[in-house]
């Protein structure tokens, strides 16, 4: 699964990406070394308590002030590897984005047939239901995008290339007959994406009418329709 540019580089230069690389700079000098992993490390830090304190406060309410001094450091430090705190929601986005390529392809690569991919994708879809702090930041955030021109143009840019760097795997697993609907949109994995946004947000407000199971079910519903219902009406299999 090949990951967009900006991805590719925040795994070996941050953000706080699993298996940092030590840039060829720093290689054979031992305090270049040293430099190079305190760098990396101070930005692990900072991305750890900026998804502590966006969590804790929101976006629009976390302070610079509050994440640097979770994270063990000043204003300068963080300023020293970001330039905003919108640079570094973009950074915590595409950490998140890496870690979900990862994780995915971890479960994918030792299956062989394409239902069983599809259950394991399922699956791994409907339990991001849990994260529910995650999946409201990113409904602040873009409401945040929405209400500024230049962070909304930057957030569907990044989002398109993470959603491409998803699509060539999900749509491999599609019965054939739906693949052109969503190949020149790529449309599957914003649906799904609004759908589990939607859905968390309704139970966030209402956990009486909406319960967390019946999150979990409607999710598993929607993604056996969207891929695979058409198929398994055809050979009488479910996924």
């Amino acid at each position: 699964m090949k990951m967009p540019r900006s991805i590719r580089e925040s795994s070996s230069h941050g953000p706080g990406a699993p298996g940092l690389v030590v840039g060829i700079a720093g290689r054979g000098n031992g305090q270049g070394n040293k430099h190079q992993q305190k760098t990396e490390e101070t930005r692990r830090r900072l991305l750890l308590s900026a998804r502590k304190v966006f969590a804790r406060d929101g976006f629009e309410a976390a302070r610079l002030e509050d994440i640097s001094q979770d994270a063990g450091h000043t204003r300068g430090a963080f300023y020293a590897h970001f330039s905003s705190k919108e640079d570094l929601f973009f950074a915590l986005l595409e950490q998140q984005a890496y870690e979900h390529q990862l994780e995915i392809q971890r479960l994918l690569s030792p299956l062989k047939e394409p239902k069983h991919k599809l259950r394991a994708l399922r699956e791994y879809y409907v339990a991001k239901a849990g994260d529910r702090r995650w999946s409201l930041l990113m409904l602040e955030f873009k409401l945040y995008a929405v209400r500024h021109p230049k962070i909304r143009e930057k957030l569907a840019k990044t989002h398109r290339a993470i959603r491409q760097a998803f699509r060539h795997e999900i749509e491999g697993l599609l019965p054939s007959d739906m693949r052109p609907s969503f190949q020149q949109e790529s449309l599957l994995p914003v649906l799904l994406e609004a759908l589990l946004h939607g859905l968390i947000l309704e139970h966030a407000y209402d956990s009486a009418a909406l319960k967390h199971e019946e999150v979990e079910g409607v999710l598993r519903r929607v993604f056996h329709l969207l891929t695979s219902g058409q198929e398994d009406e055809r050979t009488g299999e479910s996924a």
